[in-house]
């Protein structure tokens, strides 16, 4: 199998900003079950990504740097730790990649403006073909636009040019055909 699905920064701490509620918070992250569970079932490998720093609320082993509970990785799954929106950048990623000859990514994850559009970005820079599932990323209100603003501007630029667009629902589809 050439496909891997890359989790990225499914933290407690995404569920919990008060007074900026992450949209759609309860469905996309059902949405990711739905989609971890069939990608295990079908033996595709799940990468975690895991923003991690010194202090703040993404301090290692914190309560809100913890990896949702909905979602907990299997002591069998990669979990990498990264400290910059890329992915790719100073992590292990690419040589994960690189050992079990991936050639397809499929993402989920948080948050739609920073480390959801930077790793669409750079996984086509590297030459994968990249599927970003648009029910399955999020992200929360900012001074200048409403969160769903956000998650359509980046669905909208990001499969204009970048990745190819898929629902949960076509991913689970495409998954139990392999």
């Amino acid at each position: 199998m050439d496909t891997a699905l890359l989790v990225v920064d499914v933290q407690n701490i995404m569920f919990s900003v008060e007074n900026f509620p992450l949209f759609n918070g309860e469905t996309v992250i059902d949405n990711i079950a739905k989609i971890i569970n069939q990608s295990r079932a079908t033996n595709i490998p799940v990468i975690y990504m895991q923003h991690t720093l010194q202090s703040g609320i993404f301090a290692e082993g914190s309560e809100s740097w913890k990896i949702h509970s909905k979602i907990t990785p299997l002591s069998s799954e990669t979990v990498i730790k990264k400290s910059k929106c890329d992915s790719f950048y100073n992590t292990t990623l690419q040589n994960e990649l690189n050992h079990h000859n991936i050639k397809n990514l499929i993402i989920v994850g948080m948050q739609s403006e920073f480390c959801i559009d930077t790793i669409c970005r750079r996984a086509f820079s590297l030459g994968y073909n990249t599927i970003l599932v648009k029910d399955a990323h999020s992200t929360i209100d900012n001074n200048v636009l409403k969160a769903q603003q956000i998650v359509d501007h980046h669905n909208t630029v990001l499969g204009e040019s970048f990745v190819q667009l898929k629902t949960t629902q076509e991913i689970l589809l495409d998954l139990n055909k392999n």
